[in-house]
């Protein structure tokens, strides 16, 4: 195939891509934007590195990047899969492929099969087959209080850390939290995300947090946690924080996104004697699942907890782990109270 429809040979990144490539399919320009707004920022910056690749096999072949054939898909994969991909990444620059090329072209019989043969000759693994107790770090968390004492860093860690064990939600949903959507219940808090999140699909419901007082253990509760911290930081809230829970330590005292939140979780993993180089801050959904389930939770509160479908395998495939323990109620069996 020439390329025919490609003007200039820098890469002009993924939302531009994509862009074009709707022009190529027929999307008339008054519905352009739109349809450019199905798709998540987050879903273009995880395809973007994919997206360029395949830009820059197709100026290297000359290729037309919008309107390929299966075999020129396969051998870009091949091209891939010999760098040491493996199929979890191969799948990751079909989808991106699919966006531009369409599903009838990387959905073919032998790409389908090309996938197939990469998962037994390079089948994916865990990155590890256990995870860690939440008790240790609870123990740990537990030595920041009483909170009059405590700096607003150390509480802000605390208090992301408490909240992601009790909720086993994503970073992103808890940096979505805002003061407005907090309400303060005699036995409980319930944190509302309006916000569109990674799982948001039309017809399921958004995420409601649900942190009860666990007042047999006030060092480790969530919900006394986040109210301390609300009242530490009300003097250091202004324009800059946006109304969101979470703000930085230092002036002007900004909203803090999820890649923040994720780092302040791993300082409270680090400190807690928790291996690092293996387990991030999205470790605290494996943890906090595996450690609700071990406990005796039904399947159904460990998957409505995390944000799964009733259907979802995805606990049961994924997340659920051995704890590293030696040998209800979602909270008070990852608190274990």
């Amino acid at each position: 195939q020439e390329l025919s429809s490609i003007t200039c040979e820098s890469y002009p990144g993924g939302s531009e891509i994509i862009r074009e490539s709707l022009k190529h399919r027929g999307v008339p320009p008054e519905s352009l934007d739109i349809v450019l707004a199905s798709f998540a920022k987050n879903t273009i910056s995880q395809y973007n590195s994919s997206l360029k690749a395949w830009w820059n096999f197709c100026i290297r072949n000359r290729i037309n990047v919008y309107e390929s054939s299966p075999t020129n898909v396969l051998i870009f994969l091949t091209e891939i899969f010999n760098s040491g991909c493996g199929y979890s990444s191969l799948n990751t620059y079909r989808s991106a492929l699919s966006i531009i090329l369409g599903k009838k072209v990387t959905t073919d019989d032998c790409i389908t099969r090309f996938l197939k043969g990469t998962y037994r000759l390079r089948p994916p693994r865990p990155k590890y087959d256990f995870t860690w107790d939440p008790l240790n770090v609870l123990n740990y968390l537990s030595s920041f209080f009483p909170y009059n004492n405590v700096s607003v860093a150390d509480l802000a860690i605390k208090t992301v850390t408490l909240i992601a064990l009790a909720s086993a939600q994503r970073m992103q949903t808890l940096s979505l939290i805002k003061l407005k959507n907090i309400q303060f219940q005699q036995n409980s808090i319930l944190i509302k995300i309006p916000d569109l999140i990674k799982t948001s699909r039309p017809g399921t419901c958004q995420p409601l947090l649900n942190l009860p007082y666990i007042r047999e253990s006030p060092q480790i509760c969530p919900a006394l946690s986040v109210k301390s911290y609300i009242d530490k930081t009300k003097t250091l809230r202004g324009e800059q924080s946006d109304d969101h829970l979470f703000i930085s330590v230092r002036k002007p005292y900004k909203k803090v996104g999820s890649q923040t939140l994720g780092h302040w979780v791993k300082k409270a993993l680090e400190a807690s004697g928790i291996d690092v180089g293996i387990f991030g801050a999205h470790s605290t959904r494996h943890a906090s699942t595996s450690a609700a389930h071990s406990a005796g939770v039904n399947i159904e509160v460990v998957r409505k907890a995390a944000g799964w479908s009733d259907s979802s395998n995805v606990f049961l495939k994924y997340y659920k782990k051995d704890l590293l323990r030696p040998d209800a109620n979602y909270v008070e069996a990852v608190f274990n109270i």
